[in-house]
Parts: structure tokens; sequence; C-alpha cells
């Protein structure tokens, strides 16, 4: 006798539109149900930005304030993201602001929302959507904002600590080729911490400034 048929792995999929240009992949992301998470979440959060822009910032999903308001790195992370780009000079039409996963993940403590790492379920299911966003775009440099864009793009072996700030050339053996999100034009990655980490750290100046140096590294590799 067999055993218990094992559930298929949640994946988003069927929902991603083939041939679908970027608007059309932010609309029909309205409608995933690839995973869980869009039980509880109010909306998906899906990113920012055109196809011409010459670098990508990858971070890990939308927070509370996202979540209620659809637009990504708004809430007290962007606001200090946007605060770090401009110390650097970029604009904001260099940038495709974008997570890693699309609906926000929390736990209630009484009636507040508390964000929730993904774990690697939910980043892999949510990843047909970030290939289809790389099919589309064609930057300079990718930035993955933390270790769940980073792992998302280098795989779950990647540690930030230990590589932040580093350019590197994207790394076509990561994954699978039909697994592969593939800027064009030989895009460099750098990683560095999630601007969230930064508002936690004990030393938010210093935490800060290494953030900016990371991104100035990343903005120099455009040139």
């Amino acid at each position: 006798m067999s055993g218990p048929r094992a559930e298929p792995a949640p994946t988003a999929a069927p929902f991603v539109p083939d041939d679908a240009d970027l608007d059309g992949l932010r609309a029909a992301a309205r409608g995933c149900q690839g995973c869980h998470l869009y039980r509880e979440a109010t909306q998906t959060v899906f990113s920012r930005g055109t196809t011409t822009a010459r670098m990508a910032l990858v971070g890990e999903q939308p927070g509370d304030v996202e979540d209620q308001r659809g637009e990504p790195f708004v809430g007290p992370a962007g606001v200090l993201l946007r605060r770090a780009v401009g110390d650097i000079g970029l604009e904001p039409s260099d940038l495709y602001i974008t997570n890693a996963v699309k609906h926000f993940k929390f736990s209630m403590r009484g009636r507040r929302r508390i964000h929730q790492t993904p774990d690697r379920i939910e980043i892999t299911a949510c990843r047909p959507w970030l290939l289809a966003e790389f099919a589309q775009l064609a930057p300079r440099v990718v930035v993955a904002l933390g270790a769940t864009a980073a792992q998302a793009l280098l795989g779950p072996s990647f540690r930030v600590t230990r590589s932040r700030g580093v350019p590197m050339p994207w790394p076509e053996s990561a994954y699978r080729p039909e697994d592969y999100a593939q800027p064009g034009g030989g895009a460099q990655i750098v990683a560095t911490l999630h601007p969230s980490a930064i508002l936690r750290a004990d030393d938010r100046e210093g935490a800060y400034a290494g953030f900016v140096a990371d991104l100035r590294v990343a903005a120099g590799a455009l040139r």
C-alpha cells in the first residue's frame, strides 16, 4: 500500500500570466492566492518603478503600513531608505523597488500586527513573481535589502553579514536555468542590511552610516 500523497508545494506560478508586461503583472498579482499569506493580508503589495530603472532594490516583504497602502517601502523603513538614497545622490527614476514576498506576514499582539519573517516555503512560493519582474527589467545593479531578499536572489546559504557591500556578478549557477531571474546587461548584485534592521539597531547612527556606504558601492557600480 502506498502512503498518503504529499501535498503539492504552494506556488504563485498559476497566477502569473504568460507574456504580461509590468502593468499586467501588477494587476494579476492582486488576485494571487499562491500561498496562505493572502488570507490575512489586506492586499498584495507588488512594486514601484519602471522597466527603465538602472537599480533594482529588493526587500523582504511589505510591513503594516505597506499592507494598508498597497505600496512597498512607504512606512518607517521606507522613510529611512529614501533618506539614504538621497544621501548618495540617486533619483527616484533610477530605482525599481520590490519585495521577495508580496503579502504581509504577521502575528497579532493585542491589537497590533507584528511582523514575522517569511520562511523558505513562502519565499519559494512567491518566487515566480520575482522571476516575472526581472524578466521585464534590465537594471545595472540589484541591491538585496536584508537576509530574506539576499537568500531569495542568491540562495539559502548566502549570509549578508559576511558579504555585504561587495559587488558580485549575478550568480548564473544559483538556480536552475528555468528558475533563474536574470537581469539583462550583466547586472551586479550588492547585499546590505534591511532598513528596518537599522531602525532597531542600538547604534543607529553607525548602522545608518554603514548602510549608506553599501548603497554608495552599489551606486558606484552604475558607473
